[in-house]
């Protein structure tokens, strides 16, 4: 690909993805399945004009969108909010991924398409976007609702699981098995222990190697930290997206964290933007339709285990229907996480049907979650009102 031929594909890929998320954006969907469907119009699979014929030809610049818009995740991660919500939200947590996970691995079994596929499914099924549920409680003015506490909570414990998930799916994605893998993913869990502890007790070391007045000089610190950390896990048999969270988390503990929070969301913006749309141009519509019948079960299947996993936060904490409601909506849309996931079972050579069934799932739910979130109240018949009869006779 020459040099003019590049940028006019990058230029196109901003513009395009621009246009159809703002258009989209009219009628309260969020961007990222807009970005992803841009890609998917101007991809080599459909007929029209294609910015580029090979998406390989892109593949730094979708790396870079997944550095940062996992560098960002980890930014976000607080170990403090973890702590301070004490049991409870360990439990609710953790309730709400052994529903998801378990329910997902059982899925991803049941399709049959292999052990390895069943396990990027279960991680593509069981995680909620951070992004767009972030978002989505920002536009409902939800914020300071006691359930969106409990929310947010949920999402930081959600994290902390996508760290050591990805550490023990790299391993397994890479064909490696017995005395191998266990080398692999102790090799991981070093690396990863090692960023923790510097980003528990890292803070003012972190803040003295960023300490500059100068934005412009911590815009190019953090970025090659970020970049540099990611390569650094690559090449340690750690996926680069985690080795990003990490150094995330280790920068949001300094006392850099609020100038880097501001003076990273354009970059974030912009080529997370570049990412989903980069991932779109791999998808092949005609694909996504030889699997829409696992997709819609998919959903299914997604909206019962989140409006369970709503249902047993919501006991546990003493809230009441619609609040339970809200929670297993506000939860259920997907996003970053599941397209990085079928990004690397691409990666891995798996089976074929997997990206597609990712994108065609990931898009529905984001369009579902959003309409279903700002619908709430109409939605609580979803939830019966015979589970919570014990507490209204309680507090009558």
């Amino acid at each position: 690909m020459s040099t003019g031929h590049a940028l006019l594909a990058v230029g196109g890929a901003f513009l395009a993805a621009g246009l159809i998320a703002r258009a989209g954006v009219r009628i309260g969907l969020p961007t990222i399945p807009l970005f992803m469907v841009a890609g998917i119009v101007f991809g080599p699979h459909t007929p029209g004009l294609a910015l580029v014929d090979n998406p390989d030809d892109m593949g730094v610049l979708a790396g870079l969108g997944l550095v940062f818009l996992l560098f960002y995740l980890g930014l976000e991660f607080s170990v403090d909010d973890l702590v301070a919500g004490g049991r409870k939200l360990a439990v609710a947590g953790a309730g709400y991924l052994l529903l998801n996970i378990g329910g997902g691995i059982a899925f991803g079994f049941l399709l049959g398409w292999g052990t390895r596929e069943a396990l990027v499914i279960a991680g593509a099924i069981g995680i909620s976007s951070s992004a767009i549920v972030t978002k989505l409680l920002v536009e409902a003015n939800r914020l300071r609702n006691p359930e969106s506490r409990l929310v947010m909570g949920i999402i930081v414990i959600e994290d902390v699981f996508l760290a050591l998930y990805l550490a023990v799916l790299q391993p397994v994605l890479g064909g490696t098995s017995g005395v191998q893998a266990l080398l692999d993913f102790g090799k991981a869990f070093l690396f990863l222990l090692v960023l923790a502890a510097v980003a528990r007790w890292g803070g003012r070391l972190v803040t003295r190697f960023f300490g500059s007045a100068d934005d412009e000089l911590l815009v190019v610190c953090f970025v090659g930290v970020a970049v540099t950390g990611a390569a650094v896990a690559h090449e340690l048999g750690v996926s680069d997206a985690i080795g990003a969270f990490m150094i995330g988390a280790i920068v949001g503990g300094s006392g850099v964290a609020k100038r880097v929070h501001k003076l990273v969301l354009p970059l974030r913006d912009a080529f997370g933007a570049l990412f989903f749309f980069i991932f779109g141009l791999s998808i092949d519509p005609n694909a996504v339709g030889g699997v829409a019948l696992p997709v819609l079960a998919a959903v299914v299947v997604t909206i019962a285990l989140n409006l369970g996993a709503g249902l047993f936060a919501a006991k546990l904490h003493a809230f009441d229907r619609q609040q339970a409601v809200d929670i297993g909506l506000t939860v259920l849309t997907r996003g970053e996480f599941s397209l990085v996931l079928a990004a690397m079972a691409v990666a891995a050579g798996l089976d074929s049907r997997v990206a597609p069934f990712v994108a065609g799932y990931v898009l529905l739910l984001a369009v579902i979650g959003p309409l279903a979130v700002l619908r709430s109240h109409r939605l609580t018949w979803l939830l019966p009102r015979s589970l919570f009869r014990e507490r209204q006779e309680r507090t009558t």
